[in-house]
């Protein structure tokens, strides 16, 4: 299990990807128990070259890891999993995320205009 804070490109790299409900989804089904792609996708209800969208997200923020496979029949088939994590978001550890941030800050939002 990972507890170690994270830095703090880390944290928003793994906040970012599961900022989005298709992949609390695919994390959701994958708590469950790993699975491959075309099954994971009839379940999930969505096509497989978005789901395989999805799982690179999750997996370049290292909360999913992909194996490929031989089945029985000689086909390749690519099972995913779950990687054992913990996310604790206290104002203590935010402060020392934001402490190691390497990236720049986003573009601040433009003023808004005054009406006339």
């Amino acid at each position: 299990m990972t507890s170690a804070t994270p830095s703090g490109d880390d944290l928003v790299e793994k906040l970012a990807a599961l900022a989005n409900p298709l992949r609390l989804r695919i994390i959701g089904r994958l708590a469950a128990g790993r699975d491959y792609v075309s099954h994971l996708s009839r379940e999930i209800g969505i096509s497989r070259p978005l789901l395989h969208m999805h799982l690179r997200r999750l997996e370049a923020a290292g909360l999913i890891v992909g194996n490929l496979e031989l089945s029985d029949d000689g086909k390749a088939m690519k099972y995913y999993e779950v990687v054992d994590f913990t996310l604790q978001l206290t104002p203590s550890t935010l402060a020392d995320a934001a402490a190691t941030l390497t990236r720049p800050d986003p573009a601040p939002d433009p003023a808004p205009k005054e009406k006339s």
